[in-house]
């Protein structure tokens, strides 16, 4: 079509276009952007093609593909309309909307649209904004033409019905939560533990499931997000095990502790009275036991001229390391074992064999002014290989890089790899670099020359000496296993009230390690041998060794 005619007809539709814009856009200006844009579309094809049978169709059609990008460019610009109306306004270009529009009613049909099944949204958009064929839809999705008109007949149902549905809302939806804390149990795979939970909308959807199964929409109700967010979060956290399916439902996986102040405060006074017990004999036996000067362990992290200064203080140090292995380790025949790990742990796929539990803590919560709190704690964590182990402590008196910047399984097999290696004489100075910038090693003498390096984490040299550090430990804990028992009883039935009775397997096989592997126990032992003074701080330049162990197997 040559220009002149183009402009003509553009001229003859231009207040019928910005009829159409201004019955589904927000205000005038918006209409005025849509108007102009359907006009400039519609001119530009004119002039490109001269066998239009139907100029009205032809106008209409482009219309409709502008709106279609608007809708999408802009959520909830569209004014009201009914059901009916909008499924006939979209197949017939020509029909009118009634004149008791509102733009709170179209808004009502956006969100039921959200609400609808993925195959059936997907079906619903292409087909009524998208201006797609029903026949180029079903081999798009490769499903038979007859299920595409299916799907557009029951979604037009479930559309009415969430029309005059009144949605209810949740707690969650006006006050949502934030996991205090999260911790592992088991081994960490390829992904960080925080990707997991990497959104408030994640730990939202879980928190939400946590004692109820609910349904993808359910969980919108509740969180006040459209489903279509939360169907894709859905989706990734059942994949790597945190959500599980109950039909069209899903629950929660892993434990999600909310303490009350009451139980908080029973935790700690149970660890007080246990670490109390413990801790003080502990020490005052290895203090007493002669081992500490055996020659079996080492300990060569001393500040310079430290030693000669004052000897204790690398005695102080050895028990920083030496106390909470022993508390932890020792007696395993005591622990009940009557639910296995492998019972109760997920593996995920990227690698992942473990057990994940988070807390959520109310901000309002008060808590005794002398009440124990766990900063920055991580472990105990360990790595062995063929002759040797790694066992660690992170907390508030080491001095690393955060776990969360520390691919910890990886540095600790690196670091007994290269405790071989210099036995050997094997490392490089990009190995002795690595170790020192970490803490593990100090250097002395000239990167170019000789080098002396020190290792500075405590090395129990055989497995006698780590038995009979352990035997004292031992000994110890069958002294006070009945109190222990009385002290853990009350607690543990508490514990198990607040667990939904689904993960109740999964905390039974958690408190089975109170007072053994157990970091909140090996805290309070430090904590309360701090408070009487046996424990003193640990200097500055200890601090990157700290609860640092190699043994020798």
């Amino acid at each position: 079509m040559n220009r002149r005619d183009a402009e003509k007809t553009i001229t003859k539709y231009l207040k019928p276009i910005f009829g159409f814009a201004l019955k589904r856009c927000r205000s005038i200006q918006d209409a005025e952007d849509l108007s102009q844009e359907i006009a400039a579309r519609a001119f530009r094809a004119l002039l490109a093609k001269d066998d239009i049978e139907d100029m009205g169709k032809f106008i209409w059609t482009v219309a409709h593909n502008a709106l279609s990008n608007y809708c999408r460019d802009t959520a909830g610009s569209m004014v009201g309309a009914s059901v009916d109306e909008i499924a006939d306004l979209i197949a017939d270009p020509d029909s009118e909307i009634g004149a008791d529009d509102s733009t709170e009613t179209i808004r009502h049909l956006q969100t039921e649209i959200a609400y609808l099944s993925k195959l059936q949204r997907r079906i619903v958009i292409a087909y009524y904004f998208e201006n797609c064929r029903q026949a180029d839809i079903a081999d798009e999705l490769g499903i038979p033409l007859g299920t595409v008109k299916w799907h557009l007949f029951e979604a037009k149902k479930e559309l009415k019905r969430g029309m005059d549905k009144v949605r209810k809302t949740s707690e969650l939806k006006f006050n949502p939560v934030k996991f205090h804390s999260y911790g592992i149990n088991g081994s960490i795979g390829t992904k960080s533990p925080d990707e997991f939970f990497r959104s408030i909308l994640s730990q939202n959807i879980c928190c939400c499931v946590r004692d109820t199964a609910k349904t993808v929409n359910e969980i919108a109700d509740d969180l006040g997000v459209s489903p279509v967010y939360i169907e894709t979060e859905v989706e990734f956290l059942e994949e790597y095990g945190f959500l599980q399916s109950r039909k069209d439902k899903y629950i929660v996986n892993f434990i999600i502790s909310e303490p009350t102040a009451e139980l908080l405060i029973m935790q700690d006074d149970m660890y007080k009275h246990a670490a109390e017990l413990y801790a003080n004999d502990l020490y005052d036996e290895l203090i007493n036991s002669g081992l500490l000067d055996d020659d079996r362990i080492t300990c060569n992290h001393m500040l310079p001229g430290s030693a000669r200064e004052n000897p204790l203080r690398d005695i102080n140090f050895l028990l920083w390391t030496l106390i909470p292995y022993i508390a932890a380790r020792s007696g395993d025949k005591l622990r009940d074992e009557s639910i296995s790990f492998e019972e109760v742990a997920t593996i995920r796929p990227d690698g992942a064999h473990n057990i994940y539990h988070a807390s959520v803590v109310s901000d309002d919560m008060i808590l005794p002014e002398d009440y124990v709190y766990m900063k920055n704690w991580c472990g105990p964590m360990w790595n062995i290989n063929k002759s040797r182990m790694m066992w660690q402590i992170d907390s508030q008196w080491s001095d690393r890089a955060p776990v969360n910047n520390r691919n910890i399984p990886d540095e600790q097999k690196r670091v007994l790899a290269y405790y071989d290696d210099d036995e050997e004489g094997l490392l490089s100075k990009h190995d002795y670099a690595w170790l020192a910038e970490r803490g593990y090693i100090r250097i002395s003498g000239d990167f170019d020359g000789y080098i002396t390096a020190a290792w500075q984490a405590v090395i129990l040299k055989n497995d006698e000496i780590r038995d009979k550090l352990l035997a004292i430990g031992n000994r110890i804990k069958e002294k006070h296993h009945t109190e222990f028992n009385a002290l853990k009883a009350p607690y543990a039935e508490a514990v198990m009230e607040s667990v939904p009775a689904h993960l109740r397997k999964v905390k039974a096989y958690e408190l089975q390690f109170v007072f053994h592997s157990d970091g909140w126990f090996i805290l309070h032992c430090i904590m309360a041998l701090l408070k009487n003074g046996k424990l003193k701080e640990p200097a500055e330049g200890q601090r990157k060794a700290l609860t640092t162990l190699i043994v020798n197997i």
